[in-house]
């Protein structure tokens, strides 16, 4: 089954070297192309891809409220976020956003085909060197109040958590914690149900802003 597949970017050219990345992919279909965030979200609402390539910097609405109006709607595809600037502002808004993935213009064919079939597949792309950046967005602010429903959490989902917001995959935390890397699946996928969270995204901006997981003084290390 093909993975479809809408292209929003306000430059021709842009659009035209995606599509041309994506349809050497038996698996995956441009269903269309949108310039600019509006014209985007009509595009998505008409023909209901599985997946939206959405630039941030478009005319008449740019791609973050394009991504949050899309993603309130019913049944909304999966949204990877583009962008020629990796500043903390562009990231940490895509993220709040609701996006499942954040990938800079320059990111090989290799790692945007990747993107996609992860996201495609209900998962999020959270690429470990992103993940810094968050880190580093977080630095040095005061701890807040932990929310009441992390006390849900038992010990090792807890753990779990921490690990994701490393940016860790399942196959990582697995081997980390010495166990199944289907536990960690079970693990995971209870950690987003207490919550209320959707997704590994969603599961890292949590761990920062609830304060389970402060940046450490040094290297941008991690410390609970």
């Amino acid at each position: 089954m093909s993975i479809t597949v809408v292209i929003a970017d306000d430059q021709r050219m842009v659009r035209a070297g995606l599509r041309m990345v994506i349809e050497t992919e038996a698996d995956m279909t441009v269903v269309g192309e949108a310039g600019d965030g509006a014209e985007a979200v009509a595009l998505a609402r008409r023909v209901r891809p599985d997946v939206v390539l959405m630039d941030i910097a478009m005319p008449r609405q740019d791609g973050l409220a394009a991504t949050g109006t899309l993603l309130a709607g019913a049944d909304p595809p999966r949204i990877i976020v583009l962008t020629t600037f990796d500043t903390d502002d562009n990231l940490y808004r895509a993220l709040r956003a609701g996006a499942s993935g954040f990938l800079l213009k320059v990111s090989s064919p290799e790692h945007l085909i990747t993107a996609i079939r992860v996201v495609a597949a209900g998962d999020s792309l959270l690429d470990p060197a992103v993940t810094t950046r968050v880190i580093a967005a977080f630095a040095g602010r005061p701890g807040p109040v932990p929310p009441p429903e992390l006390g849900e959490l038992t010990p090792r989902e807890t753990d779990v958590l921490r690990l994701m917001a490393r940016g860790m995959s399942n196959g990582e935390i697995a081997a980390a914690l010495t166990v199944g890397e289907a536990t960690v699946k079970s693990h995971v996928a209870r950690v987003l149900m207490k919550l209320g969270l959707r997704d590994r995204v969603q599961a890292v901006v949590y761990a920062y802003e609830s304060g389970l997981i402060r940046a450490g003084e040094a290297g941008g290390s991690l410390v609970p």
